[in-house]
């Protein structure tokens, strides 16, 4: 982990975000666990959490873009195959809103705004 990185990161499970879990939590059962102070990065660097968001206008280490544009393509396609077994929970509706939602993300990360 170097000190001179300027670059802002993504965690290296981009979709599964410990602050929104950390805030489900508390939201749900009052509890509230501390977020990570270093993390591992898509690009395979450990951070410290500070210097990793979850949107695509802040980051702007190009590997680390890459990683998450694979990563929401990968959940996108899992959600909807998922959504089509027998006895899901969620729709083929609803789980194709939420691909939807992680292929524009996918696009966005993408994009050369870093």
């Amino acid at each position: 982990m170097g000190g001179n990185d300027p670059h802002i990161h993504v965690q290296s499970k981009v979709v599964h975000d410990d602050a929104t879990t950390r805030n489900l939590l508390a939201s749900t059962f009052g509890l509230v666990g501390d977020l990570p102070s270093v993390v591992t990065t898509g690009c395979g660097l450990r951070v410290p959490y500070a210097m990793t968001s979850p949107r695509p206008d802040r980051v702007t280490c190009l590997a680390c873009r890459e990683h998450a544009r694979r990563e929401h393509l990968r959940f996108s396609e899992e959600v909807e195959r998922l959504s089509r077994m027998a006895g899901s929970t969620i729709s083929p509706a609803q789980g194709k809103l939420a691909a939807d939602k992680h292929r524009d993300l996918a696009r966005r990360f993408s994009d050369a705004e870093g």
